[in-house]
């Protein structure tokens, strides 16, 4: 167990990695950890809560980040990111954010030991936060279906319940380094911009609509006919269909329009 003091206290953070290694760097001055750890825009005022603003300060994020590096490993970090990038709703703990805290304050402790002390609860729920992550981005990276939208430029929309859509990104780049790329998250209003040079990820407020173009359209046609073609009436099972290509995504498949 941690030697810190648990304050009747919920920390507000503004949602972002570098916010919450900023309050893993307050924690770990302090000695003190809080009641729960919420993004400011999640949070639903409630008269008996004491509640803090911890503002992100990039020079103490950049502190613990280099520090995870040298005590304690890559691994964990990735794993602390991952596990931030799952869904809170995920059901696997009631407040991830302050699980992972935990997790990282125990690794400076007892250093890269920290990726085997699955029995400790903190450290298995990262673990099962950054599979839930992880294993939805594997879904997706077979059902995004990239519609051209001009020239070499091609757009997919998605609504990942994760924030998968770095993960993602990163996997078109690889596979298609020469294309344009445009992932829209619908869910959360941020897109992944990549121009075969670099990428980034911006947030969108206006609701994208793109204009697919003329080949685009024949090729859909064609696949259509073939998704069609392919199945077999008598053998048609729904329930083993929405197995391996779940429902929710259906939305964002062309072949299901």
């Amino acid at each position: 167990m941690l030697n810190w003091k648990f304050i009747d206290e919920i920390f507000l953070y503004d949602g972002t990695f570098d916010g919450l290694l900023t309050i893993v760097f307050d924690c770990y001055i302090s000695k003190r950890l809080p009641q729960k750890i919420v993004p400011k825009d999640e949070y639903v005022q409630n008269i008996l809560d004491k509640t803090s603003f911890i503002e992100t300060d990039f020079e103490k994020s950049s502190k613990v980040f280099e520090g995870i590096h040298k005590n304690i490993c890559n691994d964990a970090l990735y794993n602390a990111y991952y596990a931030f990038l799952s869904a809170n709703r995920s059901g696997i703990c009631d407040n991830k954010e302050i699980e992972i805290v935990k997790f990282l304050l125990k690794g400076f402790v007892v250093g890269p030991k920290i990726m085997t002390m699955l029995s400790v609860s903190y450290v298995l729920n990262v673990f099962k936060l950054r599979k839930n992550m992880l294993a939805e981005a594997h879904k997706l990276k077979g059902l995004v279906r990239l519609q051209e939208i001009g020239d070499n430029v091609f757009y997919s929309s998605i609504h990942p319940e994760n924030n998968v859509i770095e993960n993602i990104g990163h996997f078109f780049m690889k596979r298609f380094p020469m294309q344009n790329l445009i992932l829209h998250d619908k869910n959360r209003q941020i897109a992944f911009l990549y121009n075969t040079k670099k990428y980034e990820i911006i947030d969108v407020n206006d609701n994208i609509t793109p204009t697919i173009t003329k080949e685009e359209k024949e090729f859909q046609t064609l696949w259509k006919t073939f998704f069609k073609t392919i199945a077999i009436k008598e053998r048609t099972n729904k329930r083993c269909q929405m197995q391996y290509m779940p429902k929710k995504y259906w939305q964002d498949l062309v072949e299901m329009k």
